[in-house]
């Protein structure tokens, strides 16, 4: 994912999605049917939406384990 900024991987694996039926889940924990809709009905604005457009770019593309690495480092707190 040429241009993807490390910092917003390591954000979308520690935000938590502030609202809705998934509302606490971790933005790489939503299903991809949620992001799907999202999509489909447009993104939030700011911030929320670009990493829930990244979190559907990931996923929609197979690379989910793109994030192993980085998830190991949050939970280390690194």
């Amino acid at each position: 994912m040429e241009g993807v900024n490390s910092e917003i991987l390591k954000e979308i694996c520690v935000v938590k999605i502030p609202f809705g039926k998934y509302e606490g889940t971790i933005l790489a924990d939503l299903p991809i049917s949620y992001l799907e809709w999202f999509n489909r009905t447009g993104m939030p604005k700011g911030k929320l939406g670009m990493q829930l457009s990244t979190v559907y770019e990931i996923k929609l593309n197979g690379l989910t384990d793109l994030l192993i690495p980085i998830r190991a480092a949050v939970r280390n707190g690194r």
